[in-house]
C-alpha cells in the first residue's frame, strides 16, 4: 500500500519552469470544472493542497505536487469557453510543450461521468493515444448519478473514447468510492513506470 504524504513544489507556467523528478509523473487532465482540484484533494487527503473554485479557468498554470510515491501535475482545465482566443492558445502551446518535454509515466484524464465526452475531451485523450502516453480516465462527480446511471455513464465514455470500461474509474471525490481503484491503479503506475497499456 502506498504512503501519501502530498505537499505543493511549485507552479509552471513557462517552458522554462518545468520540473523533472527521480520518481513517476502522472499528469493530472481534464476541462474546466471538471474535478481535478478536488480529486487530488481527495486524494491527498487533504482539503486545501490544491486551490479549488467554482469559477471554471481558474488553474492557469501548471502545478506540481510531490505525493511521496509519486509526483501529480495538475495541468491547466481546457474548453473554457470565456477564455480569449489569445489565452488559450498559449495554454494550448504550453500544453503541447510540457508533453513534449516532461517525463510523463502516465496520464489521469478527468471527464464528468454525467455526460458524453466533450469534443475536448476527445482532442485530449486521442493526443495521448497519439504520442503514446499511457492513461486512464477518471469518471467525476459518480455520486451525481445512480449506481445503474454510473455503470451507464461508464459504458458511454468507453464507446466515446474507444476504450475498454476497465480502463474507466468511476470515482466520487464527496463520498471516496472509487478511490480504492484509484490507489490500486497508482501502485501498478509505481511499480511498473509507464507500462500500463490504454
Amino acid at each position: 500500500m502506498l504512503k501519501i504524504n502530498a505537499r505543493f513544489i511549485i507552479s509552471a507556467g513557462t517552458e522554462a519552469q518545468f520540473q523533472t523528478f527521480d520518481k513517476p509523473v502522472i499528469a493530472v487532465c481534464g476541462r474546466s470544472n471538471v474535478g481535478k482540484s478536488t480529486f487530488l484533494n481527495k486524494l491527498a487527503n487533504n482539503g486545501k493542497l490544491a486551490r479549488t473554485s467554482k469559477d471554471p479557468g481558474r488553474t492557469r498554470l501548471i502545478n506540481y505536487f510531490d505525493f511521496g510515491p509519486f509526483v501529480m501535475a495538475d495541468l491547466p482545465g481546457y474548453g473554457y469557453a470565456k477564455v480569449s482566443k489569445g489565452e488559450a492558445d498559449k495554454w494550448a502551446s504550453l500544453m503541447e510543450k510540457f508533453f513534449a518535454k516532461a517525463q510523463i509515466s502516465h496520464a489521469f484524464s478527468l471527464v464528468d461521468i454525467r455526460h458524453e465526452p466533450t469534443e475536448a475531451d476527445l482532442q485530449m485523450i486521442n493526443y495521448l493515444y497519439a504520442n503514446n502516453i499511457p492513461f486512464t480516465i477518471i469518471a467525476t462527480k459518480a455520486d451525481k448519478l445512480s449506481k445503474e446511471g454510473a455503470r451507464k455513464g461508464v459504458r458511454l465514455i468507453a464507446q466515446t473514447v474507444k476504450c475498454g470500461e476497465g480502463n474507466i474509474i468511476a470515482v466520487s471525490s464527496q463520498t471516496g468510492s472509487g478511490f480504492d481503484k484509484i490507489m490500486e491503479r497508482l501502485e501498478q503506475i509505481v511499480s511498473t513506470g509507464d507500462t500500463l497499456d490504454a
